[in-house]
């Protein structure tokens, strides 16, 4: 019914012009030297009840995007698992991370060893 969808939409704008007010006027009374205090526009609270729609459309948008954009990717892991046989992606991240864990080892026995006297300046030496 066009009745009670414009009553309804009469009722939310009047809360989002109430929020917005309530919001400028609690940053109206905070001190100058308050981190959080913003320089907002006072038309900008009656911008409220046009941009929420705007916003609502937007983020909506954005969340649909991010869907399909996973979607895809899935897809396209899937597809590639199937095609390519041989995991070269899993023997570079074992050697990436091998060299990332022997230069970590490398430097914590370096750290361990000259904290406790028994270094000779090689981290390579037992």
């Amino acid at each position: 019914n066009p009745v009670y969808f414009c009553e309804g939409t009469l009722v939310l704008m009047l809360c989002l012009i109430a929020c917005a007010s309530y919001a400028y006027r609690v940053n109206t009374h905070r001190p100058s030297d308050d981190p959080k205090k913003r320089n907002f526009h006072f038309g900008a609270i009656f911008l409220a009840p046009i941009t929420w729609p705007l916003f609502l459309f937007a983020s909506t948008t954005i969340f649909f995007l991010r869907v399909l954009m996973y979607m895809a990717f899935l897809v396209f892991f899937t597809v590639a698992l199937l095609i390519i046989r041989k995991p070269f992606i899993l023997i570079w991240l074992d050697k990436i991370a091998t060299r990332i864990g022997n230069k970590l080892l490398e430097a914590n026995t370096f750290l361990i060893k000259f904290f406790f006297g028994k270094t000779d300046g090689n981290p390579r030496t037992p």
